[in-house]
């Protein structure tokens, strides 16, 4: 899964209701350390409040530009009233981005290699904006943007990519809800 699908699918639902991953510091530090080679940051990263508050804000633009890509397919049932605007997303996501600026390098140990590193000094909480910022952008403009779908099963708030012409859910599980409920209406009657 993308680094982007990831970030937004922080927000699931489960059989309790929707749990969001991000809901406390601790909850940021686990993802951030999950990602922590994708993010340039450290292994052992501690979040902070603030970083919790400005990734959650960062969060709902991208889903808010998530939201904008399906269209006009519906956008996830999780948090679709609650999303910012789309300009204000869309400066959101690219202020993000601009703020640990990254460029490629080329290393050297026996083979060439591309690195993306840093472009300038930068604390680690405006990294991890900036490389997921960096990472939505990159695949909002890319190719992968016209397989987004988002998932129309029973109590599923998640987006995915369409992988073949007939899928229609981003998951077996849910194929199988959606279809036991289809089944239930119709025979309801």
């Amino acid at each position: 899964m993308s680094l982007t699908l990831d970030f937004v699918s922080t927000v699931r639902a489960e059989r309790s209701g929707l749990v969001d991953r991000l809901s406390d510091v601790e909850g940021l530090t686990v993802w951030v350390r999950e990602h922590a080679a994708d993010l340039d940051v450290d292994p052992g990263f501690t979040a902070t409040e603030e970083l919790r508050e400005q990734t959650v804000r960062l969060r709902q633009a991208v889903r808010a530009l998530f939201a904008k890509a399906v269209s006009p397919e519906p956008p996830s049932r999780a948090d679709a009233a609650a999303l910012p605007g789309f300009a204000e997303s869309l400066a959101l996501v690219n202020a993000a981005a601009l703020a640990a600026p990254r460029a490629p390098q080329l290393s050297w140990s026996g083979e060439p290699a591309l690195v993306v590193v840093p472009a300038v000094p930068v604390e680690p909480s405006a990294r991890v904006r900036a490389a997921i910022a960096t990472a939505a952008v990159e695949f909002l403009a890319g190719p992968e943007r016209a397989q987004l779908r988002t998932c129309q099963a029973p109590r599923c708030v998640l987006y995915f990519l369409k992988e073949h012409p007939r899928q229609e859910w981003c998951s077996t599980a849910c194929g199988n809800r959606a279809r036991a409920a289809r089944h239930y209406r119709e025979h309801k009657k």
